[in-house]
């Protein structure tokens, strides 16, 4: 027997993805704390398209099912289980619920789980599970994911509306999330992403000769960015327009183009010579890859995706011990004091980006005193609390 309730992680990504967000972190924490993790893959919820990225995600899934549970981790399995992605209606929706269930079954005894929790991060979670199976059921809301491309946006909605009901703890990233599910939520408790403040940190004590070689090949000064490169998220007119306005400068980018949007065009940059894109890297060098930038940005558009989203890189970049230039979105209205944050214009961002290359702006001291406050474990000894609190343990 074991002393901590088992968990089922529902995740809308798969574990090794380059970035790695809540998920993966959260089920670090619970695990962390002595809880077995079942972590199940993303279900899928846009529709396949034909296109080599998506047709090899589905063979990689055909390959992964046949060997879950896989231990990634001690006290994390991985299950990628096999469904039909993108499909929420009709027979076949009914088939995958079936399929799943059959699946956790299988695992769960082979596991030995019993009773265990549900901490969920898709809003579709009842088209596939039944709560009343698990003793406790949480939500972790992390985004509005109706608002990206190609998602069935009224069926999440309404799925999102019955599930906030249905569960027993409901936990949001951002103000615009509270604001949307505290109306239909038992329980709801506000907390901001936060950060692997170990793992960022030791960019700090990196140097020259440390740094990868991709990045020493890019002149100084270098603006950094990490994270998906989609044009729902990015204001690439204005990356673009920064970039012709100061050539001295060089903006790096690391990460997968097109996430979860196939008509990324990204064309506005392709004429500029100090704009690069080096793509995805694994998570364990992003550190070196910070300590090569003299700031961080986060150059994002203002529309209903990202005014609901907490960016994630914004403690990272904090934490690495970089200045960080944002787009001035509600998520970071309470960090005013530790970072630039900029109207979507050029002028704004021209002069924020050339303080920080001076070194001017908020002390290094409080920057980092700050991420230290907003780690992966103080927050889930907060969740743990709310949970206590609630009278849910």
């Amino acid at each position: 027997m074991f002393d901590r309730p088992d968990i089922l992680l529902l995740a809308t990504a798969d574990w090794d993805h380059p970035l790695w967000t809540n998920k993966q972190h959260v089920a670090c924490s619970l695990s962390a704390l002595g809880h077995r993790v079942l972590y199940i893959e993303s279900l899928g919820m846009r529709t396949i398209q034909p296109t080599g990225r998506d047709w090899y995600r589905v063979w990689k899934r055909l390959r992964r099912a046949l060997q879950s549970p896989r231990q990634v981790r001690p006290r994390i399995w991985i299950c990628s289980p096999l469904v039909c992605p993108g499909v929420t209606k009709g027979l076949l929706c009914q088939f995958n619920r079936w399929l799943l269930n059959a699946t956790l079954w299988w695992m769960r005894i082979r596991l030995g789980f019993r009773r265990p929790w549900l901490w969920t991060y898709s809003p579709l979670t009842l088209k596939f599970l039944d709560p009343e199976q698990f003793s406790l059921c949480v939500y972790h809301a992390v985004d509005a994911v109706q608002e990206q491309p190609g998602m069935p946006r009224g069926d999440i909605e309404r799925q999102e509306r019955l599930l906030c009901a249905a569960v027993d703890q409901v936990f949001v990233t951002s103000p615009e999330l509270r604001r949307q599910l505290t109306p239909v939520s038992r329980r709801l408790r506000f907390d901001p992403n936060v950060v692997d403040q170990g793992h960022f940190a030791t960019a700090m004590a990196l140097k020259k000769e440390d740094l990868p070689i991709d990045l020493t090949e890019i002149p100084e000064p270098r603006v950094g960015f990490i994270g998906a490169i989609s044009t729902y998220k990015l204001d690439v007119a204005l990356v673009a327009a920064i970039a012709r306005a100061h050539p001295s400068l060089n903006f790096v980018f690391i990460g997968p183009q097109g996430e979860g949007e196939m008509t990324t065009d990204l064309s506005l940059w392709m004429d500029r010579p100090n704009i690069h894109l080096l793509g995805p890297r694994p998570y364990h060098e992003l550190p070196g890859y910070c300590a090569g930038f003299h700031c961080g940005w986060l150059p994002l558009q203002r529309n209903a995706y990202t005014q609901a989203m907490f960016p994630m890189k914004f403690f990272e970049y904090l934490a690495a011990g970089l200045p960080v230039v944002a787009t001035s979105i509600d998520s970071l209205q309470d960090f005013q004091s530790v970072a630039w944050l900029c109207e979507p214009e050029l002028d704004e961002f021209s002069k924020a980006l050339l303080g920080c290359i001076q070194g001017e702006g908020p002390a290094r001291s409080t920057r980092l005193a700050l991420a230290r406050q907003h780690t992966y474990t103080a927050r889930m000894e907060r969740m743990m609390q709310t949970l206590r609190d609630g009278g849910l343990l």
